[in-house]
């Protein structure tokens, strides 16, 4: 994998050309017959070369590689095999001119300024717990009219853990606009964007339920990162969401890029424990890339949270997997340790209610609580096109609300992310717009958990079942019925009933 991501870009961009089929066994090719016969003169660590994975990139595929080793001579079979092996060479660490790590000035008066609590007595007295922005008596921010300041679906704010703890707080929103971790800028502007947007806030129709209501929720503010290093950042995103669950109140983190699952789980384990609780992962991309000379970017944070052991390969869920990644050896990375998986490609073929019932009993089968990260690739463009990777034939927003609604109303969530909104590539609302929807299903789901609402799948008879003509006629018994007027809306008349 490490050569895999090193070379591809940089040493197979040479213009490829069909071939044959090359018959392989074990994953290990069978070099064609009138090739083997120009090879014989050649060492023996030149022949294992020509079998092996990085031979295999220079071409795209062994069949290609040996069709055009099949027109050189010997020795220029040999010289091309020698610059291949060359370049592998070169690929690789050398510690006379390469930096093993970045260095950082570590005599700067204010190395750690920028995650620096603020001292509480820069601040004018005042009582632990939530409080309001907003000037006006029933507007709040991040809501369609909101006046005052924005906030995560127009909620008062808190700003310590002592407030979310005096103020026992169901919920804390709290953004992290992080992007370093991805190859494409834009992530950071998550937070502020659903921030400004509605459809956080309010009820649900399904349901009935308004979350709301129902909890406790509270905009913890932004995390500090610095976008100049994803490694600083999510150590300090990891203390700040345990400092969050330690309280009671479950955190709801917005990204930022994907990069922030790995504290964002780690975290939760700190407070919670390693393998207390399974995740399940929504994504058009498997994010358990390995091998990288990063440790942690956004498609490394499964493998880096399942490798130090915060949760356990079995616990973990995919769903809405599709595109060029993963290939062979990640799924066989996963079913090797035990992960469950849910790529379109099941979908394709047994239809999206099976597939998510299939993952909603796997999400409750184990008992464990539950965190969820939400990549909005997942979505299909169509609905997210602000995303840095976005991948056709993803979820509708359809498909995605009820999975999520239910996961967080079945299971005991201890967390939710939803990650790599990047409204700067959306030249609409829509991005922003669909990222709250999702989030406020999540909400949902838990104000219908503290309801008692038990029932898997459960949607309001009101708003499932007209109920007519029994209602209508017995409203009409009543005097309940709307009374005619033909006056109505002139001269300022008020409606009658």
């Amino acid at each position: 994998m490490r050569l895999k991501h090193a070379l591809l870009g940089a040493l197979l961009a040479a213009t490829v050309i069909s071939s044959a089929a090359v018959v392989a066994q074990n994953d290990k090719p069978t070099i064609p017959p009138a090739l083997e016969a120009k090879i014989k003169g050649l060492s023996k660590e030149k022949r294992e070369f020509l079998t092996s994975e990085p031979a295999e990139l220079f071409a795209g595929s062994y069949d290609k590689l040996f069709e055009r080793l099949a027109t050189k001579t010997p020795e220029e079979i040999g010289a091309y095999i020698q610059a291949m092996m060359d370049a592998v060479e070169a690929a690789k660490f050398n510690p006379k001119t390469d930096m093993a790590a970045i260095p950082l000035d570590t005599e700067n008066e204010n190395f750690n300024g920028w995650k620096l609590r603020r001292p509480s007595g820069l601040d004018p007295k005042r009582d632990p717990g939530p409080f309001e922005l907003s000037y006006y008596a029933e507007g709040r921010g991040g809501g369609v009219y909101g006046g005052g300041i924005a906030t995560f679906a127009g909620a008062p704010v808190a700003i310590f853990p002592e407030d979310l703890v005096a103020g026992k707080v169901d919920v804390a929103i709290v953004g992290a606009p992080l992007d370093m971790g991805s190859g494409y800028r834009g992530a950071k502007g998550g937070p502020s964007a659903m921030r400004t947007q509605y459809g956080a806030g309010g009820i649900d129709m399904y349901t009935m339920v308004d979350p709301s209501k129902e909890l406790k929720i509270v905009d913890y503010g932004d995390i500090a990162v610095d976008n100049m290093s994803t490694e600083r950042t999510v150590a300090h995103v990891r203390e700040r969401v345990a400092e969050i669950a330690r309280t009671g109140a479950i955190p709801f983190i917005v990204g930022g890029d994907h990069s922030l699952e790995y504290s964002d789980v780690a975290g939760l384990a700190d407070v919670h424990g390693k393998g207390s609780f399974g995740v399940v992962h929504f994504d058009s991309h498997y994010d358990a890339g390995k091998g990288g000379v990063h440790f942690i970017t956004h498609g490394a944070p499964v493998y880096r949270a399942v490798k130090e052991g915060h949760v356990l390969g079995k616990n973990y869920i995919q769903v809405g997997l599709r595109g060029p990644w993963p290939e062979k050896e990640g799924f066989e990375w996963m079913r090797d340790n035990g992960v469950r998986y849910h790529a379109m490609p099941e979908v394709e073929k047994n239809g999206w209610a099976a597939t998510m019932e299939r993952a909603l009993k796997e999400a409750r089968e184990s008992g464990k609580k539950l965190y969820v990260s939400f990549d909005v690739d997942v979505l299909d463009p169509a609905f997210i096109p602000g995303t840095g990777t976005p991948v056709p034939g993803g979820l509708t927003m359809r498909e995605a609300i009820p999975i999520v609604r239910r996961l967080c109303a079945e299971n005991q969530l201890i967390g939710f992310e939803i990650v790599e909104l990047a409204p700067v590539l959306d030249p609409t609302y829509r991005s922003a717009l669909n990222a709250n929807f999702i989030m406020h299903a999540c909400l949902t789901g838990v104000a219908m958990r503290k309801k008692g609402i038990t029932q898997p799948g459960f949607l309001s008879d009101l708003t499932t079942e007209h109920g007519q003509p029994f209602y209508g006629e017995k409203a009409a018994k009543e005097g309940k019925t709307e009374k005619p007027d033909p006056g109505y809306a002139r001269g300022g008349r008020r409606p009658t009933t």
